[in-house]
């Protein structure tokens, strides 16, 4: 079989994966602390037909170096890779909603998973907890659950641009109640997306470190009354599809053209 015809295969395969990220993107353009992919391609082995030869001046007769004739069989996935860009800043004038300036992320717990977010629109529950809108609870700088005991008598709270919790109880007196905590990580690109906005640490990510309050190496700070939104680039992701789609179509051609010759050679017969 024409080797084309495989190569061709290769690559339209190659590009519905790619086709498939940028549908991904487009769909949480929207998306609160949503990280984008891309899709990298590398080739796949090549056929060597002939190697390459050094140059020999040994004798009468001198030649020159020859480079080696290979034939490539097609294209394959390198990567997809996630985009780690901050995404730009909503403002909502909510106090429980927190944008992140810097490579930190939040740090959730359902008391036995540990994960980690860009996305800060939380909420108290009934029972005082700081939760996520799944119910995740948020960890502070202490590296426990922030709650509020009492949240029933509180009078109101606030958070600063560190993540500390103040509170004004019901008889006026004012206290420190809590600290977001943030987490970063050696490699965040290496996060492995676990749904829901949420991201967990994988080998390549490097272990997580400790909890710790913003403004510590590198942690980043607070926008209160902010979201940090997707950070998918429409015009970029347009473009992208596009690119995938001509690519498809000329591989798609590919096949076509190889199908024609191999129905050519089948017609010798007939001849």
């Amino acid at each position: 079989m024409l080797r084309s015809l495989y190569s061709g295969i290769s690559g339209m395969r190659g590009f519905q994966t790619k086709l498939d990220v940028i549908g991904n993107n487009i769909a949480n353009v929207n998306t609160t602390g949503f990280k984008s992919g891309r899709v990298m391609f590398k080739d796949i082995m090549s056929q060597t037909i002939q190697g390459a030869g050094a140059p020999s001046d040994g004798g009468d007769q001198v030649y020159g170096g020859k480079n080696a004739m290979q034939i490539g069989l097609g294209s394959t996935l390198s990567a997809i890779d996630t985009i780690m860009n901050d995404g730009s800043a909503q403002v909502t004038n909510r106090p429980l909603d927190f944008a992140i300036q810097g490579n930190g992320f939040f740090t959730v717990t359902n008391g036995t998973d540990t994960l980690y977010t860009r996305a800060g629109n939380f909420y108290f529950d009934n029972a005082g907890s700081l939760v996520t809108a799944d119910g995740w609870q948020v960890v502070g700088a202490d590296g426990a659950p922030i709650q509020i005991d009492g949240i029933d008598t509180i009078k109101s709270f606030a958070f600063d641009d560190k993540g500390v919790l103040t509170i004004v109880d019901a008889e006026g007196e004012t206290a420190t109640a809590g600290q977001i905590g943030l987490t970063t990580f050696a490699n965040p690109a290496g996060l492995e997306k676990a749904g829901g906005s949420l991201f967990k640490a994988s080998p390549n990510s490097g272990e997580a470190g400790d909890v710790k309050a913003a403004g510590q190496d590198g942690a980043g700070t607070f926008l209160v009354g902010s979201l940090e939104m997707s950070n998918v680039d429409l015009t970029n992701e347009f473009s992208e599809m596009i690119v995938a789609q001509r690519g498809f179509q000329a591989n798609s051609r590919t096949i076509s053209t190889a199908d024609e010759i191999l129905q050519e050679i089948v017609n010798l017969k007939r001849g």
